[in-house]
């Protein structure tokens, strides 16, 4: 459906922020994104539409196009995006100028994947860190965004110190306080892992230490399979148990881009998944549906990607998350 997006700014815009503070009053929100904008920003460089473009004739083509490339997905930020801030506001600019709601995803905290590794890297120090997540704030400015900070960061505390543990606390704080100042027509969503990972409570306690009051919500599911059923009913229980424990509840999103057919209780490219309900403003229960992981990238070298690395893209597993084999 397609409106101006000018009055819709004026109009809904505060209507709905006024609707998500009576739902979670002592919450101080930014201008909802979503009603500044139309629709949700499909990435014209994602890798899927990178490979379309390279392999026309190839038979998987047509099919990847239509149900993977042209679904609005997040893009990932991190130590190989280049001067930081530059990149978010080339592709958050670019997002404005269509008039669509753009997906960023933060990953890029020092010790990232600590537990698994795949995925392992991230920035130097604490304060290479800080510096670069206020320049990634910087860029988006005051046009419209949501971001995803830090898929599994709090997760994979579980292989840290607690003087680790602390420090990144500190920087999530941070992150949360520069999109804050620097982004103020940005959600941000601090990562909380996903059903099978850590209880309700415990997952409550640590998006807490890291600060989720002072972010929008939390988001799930993030590069993993669990259906959207399940992580309704872990978002549910992490937003009660914030509520039991520290006064407030928060709202939470879905990585819904491999979760057609369910876990199988493996999350590096497992076979027999499948795509999930396209990014969409949900109804009831979680906030919004996004793909955050983009199919067909793959998890790191394992399963299906076997002789891969993590973000690669690979056609055959994009093609068979499609048809679910």
């Amino acid at each position: 459906m397609r409106r101006s997006r000018r009055s819709t700014a004026l109009l809904i815009a505060p209507a709905l922020t006024a609707l998500l503070v009576a739902v979670h009053p002592g919450t101080a929100y930014a201008a909802d994104p979503t009603g500044m904008t139309n629709g949700f920003y499909t990435d014209p460089n994602s890798s899927a539409q990178q490979w379309v473009n390279s392999h026309r004739g190839d038979g998987r083509a047509a099919a990847i196009q239509a149900s993977i490339a042209n679904v609005p997905a997040a893009r990932w930020f991190g130590n190989w995006s280049g001067t930081i801030g530059t990149a978010t506001g080339s592709y958050v600019g670019a997002a404005a100028a269509s008039g669509k709601l753009p997906v960023l995803v933060a990953y890029n905290i020092p010790n990232r994947d600590i537990c698994a590794g795949q995925s392992g890297g991230g920035a130097g120090s604490a304060a290479d860190y800080n510096t670069w997540i206020a320049a990634f704030a910087g860029g988006i400015g005051t046009r419209p965004a949501l971001v995803v900070l830090e898929p599994d960061a709090l997760g994979h505390e579980s292989c840290m110190t607690p003087a680790q543990i602390s420090e990144r606390n500190g920087m999530l704080r941070n992150a949360i306080a520069q999109f804050t100042a620097k982004a103020p027509n940005t959600w941000v969503y601090l990562d909380a892992g996903n059903p099978g990972w850590l209880g309700a409570t415990t997952m409550a306690r640590l998006l807490a230490d890291a600060g989720v009051g002072g972010a929008h919500g939390f988001s799930l599911n993030v590069s993993n399979f669990y259906t959207t059923a399940q992580n309704t009913t872990y978002g549910n229980a992490v937003s009660s148990a914030l509520k039991s424990s520290y006064g407030y509840t928060k709202p939470y999103v879905v990585d819904t881009s491999r979760n057609g057919n369910g876990s199988d209780g493996t999350w590096c490219n497992p076979p027999g998944r499948r795509i999930g309900t396209p990014t969409t403003r949900a109804g009831g229960g979680p906030e919004m549906l996004l793909w955050v992981k983009s199919p067909g990238e793959s998890d790191g070298n394992c399963g299906t990607g076997t002789g891969s690395t993590a973000g690669q893209f690979l056609p055959e597993v994009a093609y068979k998350l499609i048809y679910g084999y």
